[in-house]
């Protein structure tokens, strides 16, 4: 036998003992479709490992029951991490005694049932002793944005959730629940460590949050749930990033990075909340804790930067319902916050809720020893009602702020400098903040062979595409696009639809030159906003001479069904002009199930529309629900509008979010509203906003500004405004709101334009002292 064939053969025998190893392992056994799973968990037997087989296993529904021991565990793992996929209507139920789930990843598809990984076969069979680590479950969404379900469901005890990566969920339901329902759930001492929560867009009503421990109905029974080292990455579905809803949990050493939204002690009592950080940097609505309920402890946690207020401040403590059922708010009582610290945070919110229900002070409770630094603001502190009940004592203060609460805080001289861990900390001879080295970080959470990377695309972000005018060839050139292209259009250039165009992921479309190009379209819609699609036009006249008289015909659209994806619509110096048939005819409609996290309209014209300029209103079930996040419109002329120039609904009393945000500016509204089918009989219908800052603009011949304030303490703003022979703003419902500087001045606008004159009375009296209406001088 040659040298060369013994060498073979070793290296043959050698291949298929590895082989043998990787099918055998400890009692393994490699398992190629659902019918070889069943088999082997019925005969599953303690120290046994069941393996995927590498590949997509498509609407496979896993029941992994068995008894294992706790020194011999029954373990369902993957042939290769990251190459084993469950995909389509699949999902995976756990029952049984010491059993361990590992590596399996969920993906292209959403669960068949209320949950794609639960704790449980069914109400009397549970999973206790048992471990999911390192499963993945990325973006598996149902298509239907209001349809509810639950990522993992927890129930049983003494069960561990570590090191898993949950990214992405845009339907309605919890990320991540641990149930009470039964008593085999409660005092359950589960521990959640390690896992990384992904990003989760603003979802647009309650039922956004990341992690709920308990619900309303169990309120007082004791979890005893463990949430350590975990990292919240913009989890941002709504305020409640975190909702606490059962008895003595602790959360420690977690990270929350740019989260609009609280870890949230909203039901059950003595909470534990230590050494977690806050992260901001600056981002709007961004917040820390949230203090209701009784013997809560809040100590050694670190913030910075930031922005949130009311509900999402840096820290609240809530006014109470006095002798509150567990499902409203009781008054927080014997709850102490200590050692914590606050860099460049803008808001502390003391008695926040404060209203004819909720008015009851925290009481018996004390904030003491804890670190305030703003590099710029002064006015940190906001109290809403009675604070005797809190006790303040040895906190310390940054030289500026002025906290207006009589003792118990020190002003001191101290620098910010970064530790070991590149934390920004105050720091001097009185003073040593300390930041655990268990704090979660991106690195050391989820998995290590699942990749974190944000592959969002952004707009204007890809190559530039020229594109001739002509017939459909803006429709051709966004189909054979790629996201965050850029379809450049020809100066002067005639584009004809003749069907729309479909966006699909983010893409520009904008006219290089002076001269706009211009779109005629012949079908009910020039675009349509699908989902996963984003959309900004930027120079382009919009002419509706050759658009079809129906009724719903729109110049941009979302899709007719449920949009997952939430998408952002950027107008800027376009021009809408002859939108006009015998129905009506909006500028921008958009469907029910859809979200938008941006709409911005700035430095356009809108001249003779039949229609809206913006109907957001198709969520009116009065859930809470609503269809845009922030609405800007700026420096804008509205002239001949038959429909309002914007319809904004919010309805419902739902607190758990804090949109729409709305900023009109600077803009020109000429005889808007007055049509015979504007039902609205307004040119602006607001209802239900929650943040309206109207500034600098001038009504002319216009109908009224109408507003509707529900739900919470929303802000209004209406500053430095002309209603020249315009009808008087109407305002509705039991809100505070700030008027001031409203005239009813002749603009006296140059001739042929809506530009105003050398001596017109509202040159300089904007907000800012620039002249009130379109800012810069455009035709």
């Amino acid at each position: 036998m040659s040298k060369q064939f013994r060498l073979f053969i070793g290296l043959f025998l050698l291949s298929t003992l590895i082989i043998s190893c990787k099918d055998q392992g400890q009692s393994g056994k490699l398992i190629k479709n659902i019918t070889e799973f069943n088999a082997a968990v019925s005969e599953a037997k303690p120290g046994d490992i069941i393996i995927l087989s590498n590949g997509v296993w498509r609407d496979t529904e896993l029941v992994f029951e068995g008894k294992g021991t706790e020194d011999r565990p029954i373990k369902l793992t993957v042939e290769e991490k990251g190459k084993v996929t469950l995909e389509g209507e699949s999902n995976l139920q756990i029952a049984g005694e010491y059993l361990i789930v590992e590596g399996l990843v969920f993906k292209n598809g959403y669960t068949p049932t209320n949950a794609v990984i639960s704790f449980r076969k069914n109400k009397d069979e549970l999973a206790n002793n048992s471990r999911l680590t390192e499963c993945v479950i990325d973006n598996y969404t149902n298509p239907e944005r209001q349809v509810q379900d639950y990522w993992v469901t927890i129930y049983g005890k003494n069960n561990r959730i570590d090191h898993n990566h949950l990214t992405g969920k845009k339907n309605l339901g919890v990320t991540m629940i641990v149930g009470l329902d039964t008593e085999g759930s409660r005092e359950n001492h589960h521990k959640i460590d390690h896992n990384y929560f992904g990003p989760r867009p603003t979802f647009g009503n309650n039922g956004g949050e990341t992690l709920r421990i308990g619900t309303s109905h169990h309120a007082l029974e004791n979890s005893n749930t463990l949430v350590e080292s975990n990292y919240f990455d913009r989890c941002n579905g709504e305020h409640e990033i975190i909702s606490n809803k059962s008895c003595q949990n602790t959360f420690k050493y977690n990270t929350f990075f740019e989260c609009t939204g609280t870890l949230t002690m909203r039901h059950g009592n003595e909470t534990w909340v230590e050494g977690n950080v806050f992260i901001g940097n600056g981002k709007p609505s961004t917040g820390g804790v949230r203090v209701i309920n009784e013997s809560q402890t809040v100590i050694n946690n670190y913030h910075i930067g930031l922005t949130g207020y009311r509900f999402r401040g840096a820290f609240v403590m809530m006014n109470g319902v006095p002798d509150s059922p567990p499902n409203r708010y009781v008054p927080v009582t014997d709850s102490k916050v200590k050692h914590n610290t606050f860099v460049n945070c803008d808001h502390i919110q003391l008695c926040a809720g404060s209203d004819a229900e909720r008015s009851q002070p925290p009481a018996t409770s004390e904030i003491s020893e804890n670190i305030f630094y703003h590099e710029s603001k002064s006015d940190l502190f906001t109290v809403y009602d009675d604070i005797s009940g809190i006790t303040f004592e040895n906190n310390i203060t940054s030289k500026n702020i002025e906290t207006g609460i009589a003792q118990g805080f020190k002003k001191s001289e101290f620098e910010l400098l970064k530790n070991e861990q590149g934390f920004l900390v105050p720091v001097s001879d009185q003073i040593k903040v300390e930041i655990s080295p268990n704090i979660a970080t991106k690195e050391n959470t989820g998995t290590d062979w699942y990749s974190k990377t944000d592959e969002t695309v952004a707009l204007n972000s890809g190559k530039t595409i020229a594109v001739d005018p002509g017939i459909n060839t803006i429709a051709n050139a966004a189909l054979q696009s790629n996201p965050g292209d850029i379809i450049e259009l020809k100066s002067g250039g005639t584009y004809v639809l003749t069907k729309a165009a479909n966006i699909s992921h983010p893409l520009t479309f904008k006219t290089t030159g002076t001269e706009k190009a211009t779109i005629l379209f012949e079908r009910m819609m020039a675009f349509e906003i699908q989902n996963g699609g984003s959309l900004s036009l930027e120079n382009i006249t919009f002419d509706g001479a050759r658009s079809p008289d129906y009724a719903g015909n729109s110049v941009i659209s979302t899709s007719k069904n449920s949009m997952t994806e939430n998408y952002k619509l950027f107008i800027d110096r376009c021009e809408f002009t002859d939108l006009v048939v015998n129905h009506s005819f909006d500028v921008i409609r958009i469907s029910k199930g859809t979200f938008a996290d941006t709409i911005s309209i700035q430095n356009s014209t809108f001249r003779n529309i039949s229609g809206h300029i913006a109907a957001l209103d198709a969520e009116m079930e009065d859930l809470g629900a609503y269809n845009v996040e922030y609405l800007i419109m700026k420096n804008n002329f509205f002239s001949d509008i038959q429909g309002t120039a914007l319809r904004l609904y919010r309805g419902g009393t739902d607190e758990s979010t804090f949109g729409p945000f709305l900023e009109i500016d600077h803009n020109v509204f000429d005889h808007v509203g007055y049509g015979k089918k504007n039902k609205y009989n307004a040119a602006i219908s607001l209802y239900g906003v929650q943040v309206n800052d109207i500034y600098n603009n001038i009504f002319n011949n216009t109908l009224a500004l109408k507003m509707h304030l529900v739900v919470g303490e929303p802000i209004v703003n209406v500053l430095n405004n002309d209603f020249y022979n315009s009808e008087e703003i109407e305002v509705t419902g039991d809100q505070k709101y700030n008027f001031k500087n409203l005239w009813n001045l002749n603009p006296d606008f140059k001739e042929g334009t809506l530009n105003l004159s050398e001596n017109s009375p509202l040159k300089g009296k904007g907000t800012e002292g620039l002249d009130l209406g379109v800012i810069t001088d455009r035709e």
